[in-house]
Formats: structure tokens, C-alpha cells, sequence
């Protein structure tokens, strides 16, 4: 087995879109040091952060047009990452050229290609429409967790840590109680929990504003390696949201995108949508800052949790059933990374 955790050929999100301006950002991106910014016409783009003549970040330099000038010998670079000029010559190196990077932005995010530039399908980049459609409010933030991208990504799979993590706000003991369903595609996994007659946890009965018990739903939806959409809400029990009328309730999308940075770091973007009050900005503001406090709670979790795992090499991870939607999420990740191997080993 592999020790890479990461698959290369996938989009990962680099940046949320209003990060990325008429200046030089540094990320790293799956191990790789990537600059991005916005060209003069808005569009993005994003180039190895390190100049090839000594290796001094890019993004230590500045933007001239859409080029980088280097901040250490003044050599510049085209948005295509070609040198076209060097100090004190005329003729420039063809050699002289950094990696750039295929960039797609889409639904509010920058999103990079970090693996073969020929595979790179920007009808491939993962759905999380509900961040810029116009039936949906939404908005989020970007978390950098101390921890392997995949141990978020069995936090979210898994939410019946809602009832121990985040008791306070929405999880209650029904969460953990509640049965739940497994399914899997070949690049998808989707579990679904409904809690029927149930007493809502407070942040759910504050966005209901209804007395009485709930249905409440909990779809958790994975698109390999590191994209999950969880399609919650609740409606007033008895009114037919588990039959497919979710009218009387109401509904989020809890949107969740992680890119690894290093093997046990990453950037953890996440935003919350609801189709529902879409005028009352404050409510957009005040659920942003709510679902904040709640995802630092995991982040608290998470990065307990590495270290404990760093400090246990030999420790033997059991799984439980409520273990089933992260163990698919990890069998469609490992299989991503072996397929990548194999057609790398059959280059080689």
C-alpha cells in the first residue's frame, strides 16, 4: 500500500474567490507552494510559487500587469509562467519557465488542478451550485486544520459526533440513535439518517420558528476524493418531509470542500446555504458566524486527534457501523491514488 494520502488528477479548492485580487497570494496546495492572482480582465491565475532562477517564492515579488516580477533578480513571468525578461540580457534561457497551473473558478471558489494538466476537466470540478445559486443564501469560510484532510472528511461523514461535539447547538441524543442508510457509486458515497418525531436541537428549532416536534434529515453527500454536500433540515412532524414534501420545514446545505496542504494539514472550505428568508442578509451573516463556532469545535477534535495519532504510530483503527460513509469515502480515495500509481508505474 502507498503511503500517499492525496490523489494529484482531482480539482481541489485553492481559494475562496474573493481571497483571490489584484495580488500576489501564496497557498500551498497538496505539498506544492502555488501563487495566485487576478489577472488586469478579473480572471485568475495560478503559477508555481518559486522563481526558476534561485527558487525565492514569487510570491515575495509583484504584480506587474498580469506578470510576477521575482523580488530577488527582477526576471518576470507571463500568466503561462514563461520568463520573458531576464536582467542584463537580451536572449532569455527557453528553459526559463515556472509550472502553471490549470484554474477553473467556479461556484465562488478557485479551483486548481494539481496532477496531469492533459486530464484536467473543468466539467469535472465538483458540484456545490447551491454557493451562487439564486434560490439559495449562502456563505462561508476557510478553516486551516492541523490535521490529514481525511480525518475531516470522517468527521462529516459520521455526524452522530453532532450529539457529543456540538450538544449544545445541533446535536441531541436522536442523532446518535437515529438509523441510517449506506449507499456508493464509483466515485460517490451518500449516507442518510432521518429522525422521525423528534424534539429539535435549538439550532434547528430557531430556524423552523415552529413549536413541536420535527422530522429532521441529514443526507450526506460524498464526491471523491474531498467534496461532501449534506442536504439537513427539519419540517413540523406529521407533514410529509419524509415522503418528499419538504414544504412546510426548512432547508440547509452544509457545503464542505478540503484540500490537503501537507499529509497532516489542510485548508477546510465550507459554507452553509439555506433556501429559505434568502433577503434577510443578517440571518446569512448571523448562520455564518454560528456554523463557525460550531466547525471550531471539530477543529478542536481534529487536531487532538492527529496528534494522538501521530503519537501512536502502531495503533490499530477499529471501525464501528457508524464508521460506514468514511470507510467508502476512503476506499474511493485509495482507489483514486492506486489508479494514478499504476498508470505512473506503467510510464516509468
Amino acid at each position: 500500500m502507498s503511503d500517499q494520502t492525496f490523489p494529484l488528477n482531482a480539482w481541489y479548492a485553492a481559494a475562496w474567490d474573493v481571497e483571490v485580487k489584484r495580488a500576489l497570494l501564496p497557498r500551498k496546495i497538496c505539498g506544492k507552494p502555488v501563487v495566485l492572482y487576478r489577472r488586469q480582465d478579473g480572471t485568475a491565475a495560478a503559477l508555481a510559487d518559486a522563481c526558476w532562477h534561485r527558487l525565492l517564492p514569487l510570491s515575495m515579488g509583484e504584480l506587474y500587469g498580469d506578470n510576477v516580477i521575482c523580488g530577488y533578480h527582477g526576471l518576470e513571468f507571463d500568466d503561462t509562467g514563461r520568463c520573458v525578461y531576464m536582467p542584463s540580457q537580451d536572449t532569455i534561457n527557453p528553459s526559463a519557465c515556472v509550472k502553471a497551473y490549470p484554474l477553473v473558478e467556479k461556484h465562488r471558489f478557485i479551483w486548481l488542478w494539481m496532477g496531469d494538466p492533459a486530464l484536467a476537466d473543468p466539467d469535472k470540478v465538483p458540484d456545490l451550485h447551491w454557493n451562487d445559486d439564486p434560490e439559495w443564501a449562502a456563505d462561508g469560510k476557510m478553516i486551516h486544520v492541523k490535521c490529514d484532510y481525511r480525518l475531516v472528511i470522517d468527521n462529516l461523514m459520521d455526524l452522530t459526533h453532532e450529539t457529543y461535539v456540538h450538544g449544545s447547538s445541533i446535536g441531541n441524543r436522536a442523532v446518535a440513535e437515529a438509523p441510517f442508510t449506506a449507499t456508493h457509486s464509483n466515485t460517490t458515497a451518500t449516507i442518510t439518517r432521518w429522525m422521525t418525531d423528534i424534539d429539535p436541537p435549538p439550532f434547528w428549532r430557531a430556524q423552523l420558528g415552529k413549536p413541536g416536534n420535527v422530522d429532521r434529515w441529514q443526507i450526506i453527500n460524498f464526491e471523491a476524493p474531498a467534496t461532501i454536500a449534506i442536504d439537513v433540515g427539519v419540517a413540523p412532524h406529521g407533514t410529509g418531509a419524509p415522503e418528499g414534501d419538504r414544504s412546510e420545514g426548512v432547508n440547509g446545505f452544509v457545503l464542505n470542500t478540503i484540500t490537503p496542504e501537507t499529509d497532516k494539514t489542510c485548508h477546510y472550505f465550507w459554507a452553509f446555504a439555506r433556501n429559505y428568508n434568502l433577503d434577510e442578509q443578517r440571518r446569512t451573516h448571523e448562520l455564518r458566524e454560528g456554523v463557525a463556532s460550531i466547525f471550531r469545535e471539530d477543529e478542536t477534535i481534529l487536531e487532538a486527534q492527529q496528534i494522538a495519532i501521530d503519537a501512536n504510530p502502531d495503533h490499530v483503527i477499529y471501525n464501528l457501523n457508524i464508521d460506514a460513509g468514511s470507510m467508502w469515502a476512503r476506499k474511493l480515495i485509495d482507489r483514486m491514488i492506486a489508479e494514478e500509481q499504476a498508470v505512473q508505474n506503467a510510464a516509468e
